[in-house]
Order: structure tokens, then sequence, then C-alpha cells
């Protein structure tokens, strides 16, 4: 292996040095940046923290008092000395005036034995509803042994709230307790103030508010069996099963200010960041506050990404700048040598001159033989200089150097699967390859194609915020999409006995819009059929295609009828209303049929819902259909 030069060797030297210290550089700028960067995150995050904090307790605290002066009232003392209609009616207008008053909930009165005899709702299905017996609540039985409380419930109406209680003295005797409800529903307007998903935590460290709906009564730390028969016995979360918190939070808390930090790790759940959490590989940091007299948590999770990308920009521009200083100073000791070396051959040529004048005064007398001489110096000395500036040139070409690096990330996401369907389409292809029916089969696994492919032309990789796709309308066949949309439900068909009845051929009618949207649609209302057909003595479900006119437009329409026991009133005028849902808790957020009339919208057509003539009902889906002046 030959031996590099020592001005080579030299030059990787620096080049390697010039690397080193950019790294370090850029990573004490990245260190020194990130944790100020995160300093000011967390101070701009308490402050709102602090807003926060006074707020709720400025609306949850403020009426605390409330109950102990309710018992000061002579019309109270007198119900429950004395249980009567007439007492009764005065302790409830009492009690109305001083509700609407204060803009709470409800206030109530109850009995030593916890039946509510005084009401400013008696009508209302809750708590405070006149006669019910809430003698299992904690806010009852602690204020009934003489103490002032406070709690956290969902009322037997199903509404959350508030609870303060406070016992009613006749001498010394308890004859009573005055309750309050406080109502948290204008908290859940007041998230915006936080900038960053929060929730609220009661004393069972259970979430009661929250501005991520998944997150809403889930537990932060696994409940005891204890607790959780104190919770049952005492219906406080009503009938609802208390989850575990869907990521893994550690928190800290500062016993001398209240304040909680933590943060988030990945392994209780891959895929929690789908809970309401943008997926971030900066990581998430946890604030939060103890609310004084409550034993309520706020938390905030705050994403660390615009710290880390400021951290990697800075660390970024100080490597640029020892890079430019070591290129300088490159620049600088090739002149200060170039300039060396000028003077040195300006040297040269001084004493050359002055042999020459020596020579001559010498040899006067051999005058040509020294002109000649001198000549050949001449043009020796011309070439030397030529050769010199050849070579300064190569010496200056050499030691120009350019360490330009580029950093390249890429994020992978990942693409979800339709579950439901390829699984459905997977099982059949292989039930179908087991009987030998290997066209069928051929057909499934083209299907399981078609759908891994709309999945990823739906799902788009995310960068930093996820961007809504746009759909492209094109020519399509309503009948090939209404098939491969009952092609998706015919297991559960089968299972459940449903009878279809398709009058939706293929080929037969083409509308403008975008497939893959329109089989959404399609896929949507047929769930939602089969979900009314579930008790329904007779199940059956029809599709109908037919023409008709939309604000002077050619369009087909598509009746979705089901034999099921149809739509009310009340169904019928909030049917389309966000968060609005026929079906039972749990069971879907009330945004489908919404997110369908948006779609429907967007090619120019409509989705309406109504009764059919016998029993159940019809969802009409209007679509453009594509004329010949139609762009292809």
């Amino acid at each position: 292996m030959p031996q590099l030069p020592a001005w080579a060797l030299r030059g990787w030297v620096l080049v390697a040095a010039a690397m080193l210290l950019m790294a370090t550089v850029g990573t004490v700028v990245y260190q020194r940046s990130f944790h100020r960067g995160t300093a000011a995150l967390k101070e701009t995050s308490n402050s709102r923290l602090d807003l926060f904090a006074s707020v709720v307790e400025a609306r949850v605290r403020r009426l605390e008092p409330v109950p102990a002066t309710i018992g000061l009232h002579p019309s109270v003392v007198r119900l429950l000395r004395d249980p009567s209609a007439s007492h009764a009616k005065i302790a409830n207008d009492y009690l109305a005036r001083l509700n609407a008053h204060l803009g709470s909930e409800a206030v109530f009165v109850l009995d030593t034995r916890g039946v509510v005899r005084a009401s400013s709702n008696p009508d209302k299905a809750d708590d405070s509803k006149l006669g019910n017996d809430v003698g299992y609540r904690p806010y009852f039985l602690e204020s009934l042994a003489g103490r002032s409380t406070r709690h956290f419930a969902i009322g037997t109406g199903g509404q959350a709230g508030y609870f303060a209680a406070h016992p009613i003295y006749d001498g010394s005797s308890v004859v009573g307790v005055a309750a309050i409800k406080i109502g948290l529903a204008a908290l859940e307007q007041t998230w915006a103030m936080l900038g960053a998903p929060a929730l609220v935590t009661d004393a069972n460290q259970v979430v009661i508010l929250s501005s991520q709906p998944t997150w809403r009564y889930t537990a932060m730390e696994p409940l005891t069996p204890e607790q959780q028969v104190d919770l049952q016995l005492s219906r406080t979360y009503a009938t609802l099963r208390l989850q575990d918190f869907p990521l893994n939070v550690h928190l800290a808390l500062d016993e001398e200010s209240q304040e909680v930090q933590g943060f988030i790790s990945v392994g209780k759940n891959a895929d929690s960041m789908a809970n309401g959490l943008t997926p971030s590989a900066a990581g998430y940091v946890v604030l939060g506050r103890a609310l004084d007299g409550m034993d309520w948590r706020v938390l905030t999770f705050t994403n660390l990404a615009s710290v880390r990308q400021q951290a990697l920009l800075e660390a970024t521009g100080g490597a640029l700048v020892v890079l430019v200083v070591v290129l300088l100073c490159l620049y600088l000791v090739q002149r200060r040598r170039t300039e060396r070396q000028k003077q040195h051959a300006k040297w040269l040529l001084e004493q050359v001159n002055a042999d020459l004048e020596q020579e001559v005064a010498r040899r006067t007398q051999e005058l040509t033989d020294a002109n000649t001489l001198l000549r050949k110096e001449v043009s020796e000395r011309q070439l030397t200089e030529k050769n010199l500036r050849s070579a300064q040139d190569e010496l200056v070409h050499a030691g120009k150097m350019a360490v330009l690096g580029q950093l390249a990330a890429s994020i992978t996401h990942e693409l979800t699967q339709p579950l439901g369907g390829i699984r459905t389409l997977s099982g059949n292809a292989a039930e179908f390859l087991r009987r030998g029916k290997l066209d069928a089969a051929q057909d499934n696994l083209s299907i399981v194609t078609r759908l891994v492919g709309q999945m990823a032309s739906i799902i788009e990789p995310l960068k930093g915020f996820a961007r809504k796709s746009e759909a492209t309308p094109t020519t399509t066949d309503a009948g090939r999409v209404v098939a491969q949309a009952l092609f998706l439900f015919q297991l559960r068909m089968r299972h459940e006995q449903v009878q279809v009845e398709n009058q939706c051929p293929v080929g037969q009618w083409t509308v403008w819009c975008d497939a893959n949207r329109l089989e959404q649609v399609l896929v949507n209302l047929v769930a939602n059929a089969l979900d009314a057909l579930r008790d329904a003595p007779r199940k059956h479900l029809q599709i109908h295609a037919r023409p008709t006119l939309l604000q002077g437009k050619e369009c087909l329409a598509i009746d979705v009828k089901d034999s099921g026991k149809g739509l009310d009133a009340k169904d019928m005028e909030n049917l389309f209303q966000p968060f609005y849902t026929t079906k039972p808790s749990g069971a879907g957020l009330g945004l489908g049929l919404v997110i369908c009339r948006d779609i429907a919208a967007e090619f120019g057509g409509d989705l309406q819902a109504s009764n059919t003539a016998g029993a159940g009902a019809c969802f009409t889906l209007t679509i453009p259909l594509a004329t010949p002046s139609t762009p292809q």
C-alpha cells in the first residue's frame, strides 16, 4: 500500500479535526438550546396552568359555602320537622329561587335517611329529584356525620357534577343535609387557553374532564379491589366500567409548589398516540397542578417537537459557523504560504542578479560569453518562475476543501388495514382454496389487493399535522360500488340471516364522484341498516337506484331501506347533528352520517333520511350522473 505524502496526511488530519470540532459544537449548542427551550415551554405551560386552575377553582369552588347557609332558612328546618306538602312547596320555591340566582345545576335538601325532601328541580331525573333516595352517596354520609364535604359524581340522571354538602342542625342535632350540584359543562369551553391536550382527574385519579373524549372516565392508576367496591356502592361513576388510561404517564408531585411534572413512556400500548396525541419522535412533557382543597389535578401534554426542531436548527447553525471559520482559516493559511513563496522567489532573484553583476564586473573582457551566459540564465529563470507558478496553482487547488453535510431523515408511517373486510375476504379465500374453487379465491384476493390500494390512497404520510386527502372525482359505476360495499358485509348478513334486495345492478348507472369516497358512504349506510335490523323480527335490506333531479341537475338517487323500527321525531330532527347517535352509549360517536353528508355535498349531491311506508328507515344518497359533457 503506497504511503500518503506528508501534505496529504496533514490535510486529512485537518479535515478530521474540523469535523470533530463541528460535531462537538453542534452537540453543545443543541443541548443548551433544547434545555433552554424546554424551560421556556414549561414556564409558558405553567402560566397557562395557573390561569386554568384559577378558572376551575373560581367556577367550581365559589358555590361551596352555599349549603352551609341553606339550613339557616326557617322553611327548610320546618320541612325537616314536618315533611308536609305545604312546607315542601315553600322550601322548593326558596331553593328554586336560590338555584336560579346562583346558576348552579340543582340545590336540594335530604332528610336523615337520604331521601330528597325539597329541591330546586323537583321533577328532574337526577340526585335532586323529589323523593329520590341517595343515602348511598358519600357527600350525604359524611355530612350526616357532621362534616362539610365535596365530591365529584355522575348523577342518577347521567350528568356529571361537583356536589358540595353540609349538615343541617336543629339545635345540636343533625336533622338533614343540604347539597348543591355544580355543573362542569362550562369548563369544557376553557381547554383552548391551555393550547395543548389536557385533562382533570379527581381524588380517585380518574379522568373526569378532558379535551380528548377517549380519555374521559379512564383511571390514571390501577384501582384496588377495595376502591372498585366503594365506587360501585357509592355509584360515583354511575354504571360506567373504568378502563385504564391509554398512555403510560409517569408523574411526580412537588409537595411545596403542588406542581406535577412527568413524561410519557412507550410500552403499555404501541398505538397509544392514536388516542388523541399526534405521533412525535420528540416526545411529550406532562405538566400539571393540584387544585387547592379539591383533590383534583389538571394535566397538560405538551409536544416537544418545536423545541427539538429549534435546537436542531441552532445546532446546525453552530456547526455551519464552525465550518465557515475553519474554511476561512484554511484560506488565510494558504494565502500566507503563497506570500512566503513569492518573497522567497524574489529573494532568490535578487541574489542571482547580484551574482550576475559581480560576474560582469570581473569578466568585462569576456563580454560576448557573459552575454550568452546571461541569456541562458534568464531563460532558465523564466522557466523556473513558470514552474513555480504552476506549483503554486496546484498547492492553492489542493488547499481548497469543502465539507458539506446533508441531513436526510425520512418518516415511516404505518398504514392501517381494513380489518373487517380483509379478514372476511382472506377467510373466504382460504375456504375457497380448501374447496378447490380457485377462481373465487382469486376474486377475493383481488378485492383484498384493491382494499389495500384504496387504504394507501386515503391515508397519506403525516408531516407534523395531519393533512386531509382531497377526493378526485371520476366516472364511477354505481352498481359495482354498491356490490363492493355489500360484499364487505356478506358474512355478517349471512350470520344474521338478513335478506338483501339489490336493485342497483352493475353497469346500469354511471355517476360522477370518487369511487373510494362513495364506497365509504355506502358502507356506513349499510352498517347502520344492519345495526337497525339486529333485533327486528323481519330482517330485510333493500337498495334501490333511480334517476332524479337535484337543483336542476341530473342525479342518481340510491335508497338504502331497512325493516327495522325506523326513526322517531327526535332522531329525524337531530340525525345529522355532530355527536348525535341512536346507538347505545359507547357504540358510536355520532359523526358517521355527518361525514357522509359532507362527502355527498363535495360531489354536488345530498343525503336525506326518512321512514318507509311500512316500517323501517330509508336513507337516500343523491349523486350527480356522468353526462357526455362531464370532464373525463
